[in-house]
């Protein structure tokens, strides 16, 4: 199975050959140039996209984070009897 970036190229029969990419494959890969090379505004460029995957990675590790602090801090108002309020700065 050949792989650029996401993409394999299937041969017919379901045997992947490695050294045969299919003409679509091509065309997205030439696409995927022009857009990296500032010559197409369809789309975004390998290093915008890499940067989207690590934002919403982030993203979603912070909510994570936010949620068990969420609990956790729930958890002790519960064990030490209070509850701080909404207006409360830390």
């Amino acid at each position: 199975m050949t792989h650029f970036r996401g993409h394999c190229s299937p041969k017919e029969g379901g045997v992947h050959d490695a050294e045969e990419p299919t003409a679509q494959t091509i065309r997205n890969w030439l696409a995927q140039a022009d857009r990296d090379a500032g010559q197409r505004p369809d789309g975004l460029t390998t290093d915008q996209r890499e940067e989207l995957r690590r934002l919403r990675r982030e993203n979603r590790t912070l909510r994570e984070e936010r949620e068990i602090l969420k609990k956790a801090a729930a958890w002790f108002a519960k064990e030490t009897g209070s509850i701080p309020s909404k207006d409360s700065s830390s």
